[in-house]
């Protein structure tokens, strides 16, 4: 411990003696040696025999080259004791680094069971207290950006189809399919313990615009077909017939494709693999429920939409006239 009185009136400083008895003890490197592949450092200390036991360190002088040697053990109090290896400090506050990783379970309860344990069985002394940081943090920083891009990526998907069919109602229909695709998802993770993470995020967004093109391709071709002057009941079965082998292929080759990587294949696959379950089963879930759930309701609001626009009373030509003018 360093009197700091005494270092005062020896005209040092704390750091500068700490760096002498460091350099004594442990050494510092002074050089290096080339050989031929690589670099050796030089490293120079006091022989061991001269920081043997704690009176030799007591008789370090640190004060080299000047009138007078001072002792350590003039300006500070030398025992043997236990230390810190090192110091960390956050916003100038001392603070100690305890890591650990998940043996099993999800990252959340890790984390809800940590900030139990330490905040109502562990008797903290005054003036210290504690914060999870890590993947935790990360997460938690992360969590409202990803919120923000799969909502982002909803509008632009709907945006885009209420620009291409000119209607507000038809592209909510299609939309049915992405919550379709969530659900399939969620069951997929649950069934195989695989937490919500930022990869299953990514995923999550990449479901928002790969579902609903199986949607997308039967929805036109109802519409089609009622345009050719097919009955609505007709053109939807019509529509569901012709559309399911593409349907079908679009969704196989997409799911094969992400096999391998939902298997866990090569290195850093634990990372990868939850994006592809999320992609796989959300897509074969909104597959099997959009060619019910999407005609289904086609068929539901195209009859409010007719029955409501048979019921309206039509507006009178004079009326219309006035309006007009």
């Amino acid at each position: 411990l360093y009197d700091r009185e005494r270092l005062i009136r020896a005209g040092l400083d704390i750091e500068t003696v700490a760096q002498e008895v460091r350099a004594a003890v442990k050494g510092e490197e002074a050089t290096r040696y080339n050989l031929t592949d690589r670099r050796v450092p030089i490293i120079v200390r006091y022989d061991e025999a001269s920081r043997r036991s704690v009176e030799d360190i007591r008789r370090i002088v640190v004060n080299p080259g000047g009138e007078r040697p001072i002792p350590l053990s003039a300006v500070a109090e030398v025992v043997a004791a236990e230390g810190p290896s090192e110091v960390r400090r956050v916003d100038g506050r001392r603070v100690a680094l305890v890591t650990a990783n998940i043996a099993s379970g999800s990252l959340g309860h890790a984390v809800d069971r940590l900030r139990e344990v330490l905040a109502d069985e562990v008797d903290w002394p005054a003036g210290t207290t504690f914060f999870i940081a890590g993947q935790s943090e990360e997460w938690a920083r992360s969590r409202k950006s990803l919120m923000l891009a799969l909502g982002l990526a909803i509008f632009l998907v709907y945006a885009i189809m209420a620009a291409q069919f000119e209607s507000l109602l038809q592209p909510l229909i299609i939309m049915l399919s992405i919550p379709l695709a969530f659900f399939g998802s969620a069951v997929a993770l649950h069934l195989l313990h695989i937490s919500l993470s930022v990869v299953v995020f990514l995923g999550m967004i990449m479901l928002a615009g790969i579902v609903v093109n199986n949607a997308i391709v039967l929805v036109d071709y109802i519409n089609i077909l009622r345009e050719r002057g097919m009955n609505r009941t007709e053109a939807i079965v019509t529509a569901g017939t012709v559309r399911l082998r593409p349907i079908l292929m679009t969704t196989a080759t997409t799911v094969l494709g992400l096999m391998p990587m939902a298997m866990g294949f090569g290195d850093g696959a634990e990372l990868r693999s939850p994006m592809a379950v999320t992609v796989i089963a959300g897509l074969l879930t909104s597959t099997l429920l959009t060619l019910v759930v999407v005609p289904s309701f086609y068929a539901v609001l195209e009859r409010a939409r007719d029955h409501l626009r048979h019921t309206t009373p039509p507006v009178p030509a004079e009326t219309a006239r006035e309006a007009r003018h």
